[in-house]
């Protein structure tokens, strides 16, 4: 899935001209990172680094004069152009025609607390990585069912991405170049079971068959409920009142790829979304003075990403990112 060499130089201009200056911060990320390229290849990836990481001083130069509310860092992802990021990592697909499925609305008369949490009570497991595969789906999905394990059995019970990415193309998900979290669900269902991570390991590939092993079924799936729509108040309820809800978030901005902390806003994020993620609680915040309101999500590219692994989106406002 990585964009070839002739393209990228195309997209960057052919001119590497890289700042001496980076030599040493340069060398610490490889390393950092353990990257490792061929040829040519570091150069271009080099120039990548440091049009990123120019970009983040800026956007950081301007959140300490009050233009933004949140931080941006250099992680793991930053010898990435932006069209390479979304193609690699960002694979929700929306999917137009669903089987009939129930929708849960807003309740006048469902009151629900000022602030939720689910990490706090042991419903969320450890943030993973999805690896340079688009299997965001598959995260988001597993992470709600890992919830609703625990609400049932009083376990955390790790499960397996790399059994929905190898079972779920026949409901039309494309493992790594793609899925929606509703077949993920839909699969769980008609099949009776999903495997743990433990007996079914994530590769961050999608060239397996299907390998469900019946004998360790770690969890199931007796119904699926979606949220109605853009509604953030039909959202608010069902975190609260069933744990840990999956989420579609528009993840394309470069602001997106390289938080770090803070209450993310953007007016460069849209309502047609490309990642899912866990919405795991909602709260607010003291800042500069006023209360502020945010989701707090849970992602699936390493605790490396934002607030160890995690991202408060404003949350109230105008259903912030989709």
């Amino acid at each position: 899935m990585a964009v070839p060499l002739g393209l990228l130089l195309a997209l960057l201009g052919c001119t590497v001209a890289l700042d001496p200056a980076l030599e040493e911060a340069w060398e610490g990320w490889k390393s950092l990172h353990a990257k490792e390229y061929p040829g040519e290849a570091e150069a271009i990836r080099r120039e990548v680094w440091e049009k990123n990481l120019r970009r983040i001083q800026q956007h950081n130069w301007e959140e300490a004069r009050g233009q933004h509310g949140f931080r941006l860092a250099m992680n793991h992802y930053g010898d990435l152009t932006d069209e390479e990021f979304n193609q690699l990592l960002n694979g929700f697909s929306p999917a137009w025609q669903e089987e009939p499925v129930r929708v849960f609305q807003a309740s006048a008369a469902l009151k629900t607390p000022a602030e939720v949490d689910w990490r706090a009570k042991g419903y969320v497991t450890p943030v993973k990585n999805q690896g340079h595969c688009g299997s965001c789906w598959a995260f988001s999905a597993t992470g709600a069912l890992e919830g609703l394990v625990f609400n049932q059995t009083g376990k955390l019970v790790v499960l397996s991405e790399q059994n929905l990415i190898d079972c779920t193309r026949k409901l039309g998900n494309n493992g790594c170049h793609g899925g929606y979290m509703t077949r993920a669900f839909q699969y769980v269902h008609d099949n009776g079971g999903l495997n743990s991570e433990h007996i079914y390991p994530y590769t961050a590939t999608d060239t397996s068959t299907c390998q469900y092993n019946p004998q360790d079924r770690a969890a199931n799936c007796s119904a699926i409920w979606l949220v109605a729509q853009g509604s953030e108040a039909a959202l608010e309820q069902a975190v609260a009142a069933v744990g840990p809800v999956s989420v579609a978030v528009d993840a394309s901005s470069f602001h997106f790829h390289f938080y770090t902390s803070g209450i993310f806003s953007s007016m460069f994020c849209s309502q047609q979304v490309n990642h899912g993620m866990l919405a795991v609680g909602y709260g607010t915040s003291q800042e500069l003075g006023r209360n502020v309101s945010y989701w707090i999500l849970k992602n699936s590219w390493s605790e490396v990403w934002g607030e160890q692994g995690y991202i408060r989106l404003l949350k109230g406002s105008d259903n912030q990112c989709g």
